[in-house]
């Protein structure tokens, strides 16, 4: 069988394990920080943003290519948010797991550029249909080689590590993406977020006394 078939089958197969677990998962929250999250900006700043995203998810890309940058630099850059993304799987699960687990082959220092990147690209991927092939092509401009990509995505650990972040989205009540935590409480919205919707969640809390 050829290994690139392999690959897919095996992902498959895991995101299906996934997706069982997932459903006895508890529903309460826990969203208490972890050495797993994925975080950018001054760790003791005030108001702690957390999205939940999907690197197969188009709604997570837009948000990624149209106002995650402004976001960034209003909020993260200045010191007044610190974000943290934490990973879940929506379809296509086997493009998602191997996204997520390439970008944190890259490097603690890549992995958002990597993710950045990914998002960047996912259009184009989709319309190729070589979902596999549009991943190494990200992964080698992020700097890893083919071998390294394979070795990446066949970590069993790292497959296990996953599944447990997967499950933990569960436990969170996650059930799409992205969806976003500002300051510990949950953003409702019936649409996409915007740096208005963020801003109208984070500001009132900045603007709280200690």
């Amino acid at each position: 069988m050829p290994k690139n078939r392999r690959l897919f089958l095996v992902l498959m197969a895991f995101v299906a394990a996934i997706g069982v677990r997932a459903a006895e998962a508890a529903s309460s929250p826990s969203l208490l920080l972890s050495t797993e999250d994925m975080s950018l900006g001054d760790p003791k700043a005030k108001v702690t943003v957390v999205e939940y995203g999907s690197a197969s998810c188009p709604h997570c890309a837009r948000f990624s290519n149209e106002v995650f940058p402004e976001f960034k630099k209003k909020y993260v850059d200045t010191g007044k948010v610190r974000y943290v993304f934490r990973e879940y799987l929506t379809p296509p699960e086997e493009f998602a797991a191997t996204g997520f687990m390439a970008a944190r082959c890259a490097g603690p220092g890549k992995y958002f550029p990597f993710l950045e990147a990914l998002y960047k690209a996912q259009e184009q991927i989709y319309d190729s249909g070589d979902l596999l092939g549009g991943l190494r092509k990200v992964a080698r401009d992020q700097g890893l080689t083919d071998k390294q990509f394979d070795e990446c995505v066949f970590d069993q650990k790292a497959l296990q590590a996953l599944d447990k972040r997967t499950d933990k989205a569960e436990a969170d009540g996650i059930s799409g993406t992205p969806t976003f935590v500002v300051g510990g409480k949950h953003l409702e919205l019936q649409h996409e977020a915007t740096l208005a919707d963020l801003s109208a969640a984070i500001d009132p809390l900045l603007a709280k006394k200690n």
